[in-house]
């Protein structure tokens, strides 16, 4: 043997001692590979049913959605009826307002005239009764002047 293939033989035995040597670190990394790939498949079997499951709860939800579209649609018509009703209740009240001023000052103006008839008749009777009253007081005194006339007569005819 020559130096050449002793050398040689010295690499190939080197070779296989590094091959030797990496073949653990290597094998070692199969078996993690091999664990990750399992744990990749778990989670990938685990999280189909989760995702039908989201996909079943998101078309749920997109039909609740759906179902509360619809309603606000019905709640929003009624609104506008409702605000249709109010405008005609607030015309409505809007002409009772001027009903009830135009029958006011219609009314008014007869009930005021009638009281102030009412006013002068008593103002009328008082006077007349207050007339009446003055009357017999002066008649009264014409009497009683007339007395008095009469018996300073008669006291100087005797005297």
């Amino acid at each position: 043997m020559t130096g050449g293939e002793i050398a040689a033989l010295v690499a190939a035995g080197a070779f296989l001692m590094l091959v030797l040597v990496l073949a653990v670190p290597i094998l070692r990394l199969r078996h993690t590979v091999d664990a990750a790939t399992r744990a990749i498949n778990d989670i990938n079997d685990r999280t189909a049913p989760l995702l039908g499951n989201v996909n079943t709860t998101i078309e749920g939800v997109n039909t609740a959605l759906g179902q509360v579209h619809t309603t606000l649609d019905g709640v929003n018509l009624q609104l506008a009826k409702v605000d249709n009703i109010t405008g005609h209740a607030q015309s409505v009240t809007a002409n009772v307002a001027n009903l009830a001023t135009v029958v006011s000052s219609a009314a008014a103006n007869p009930l005021v005239k009638v009281a102030a008839f009412g006013y002068g008749v008593r103002r009328a009777a008082a006077a007349r009764r207050h007339a009446e009253e003055e009357r017999e007081v002066r008649t009264t005194l014409k009497e009683r002047r007339k007395a008095a006339r009469t018996a300073r007569k008669a006291g100087q005819a005797i005297g």
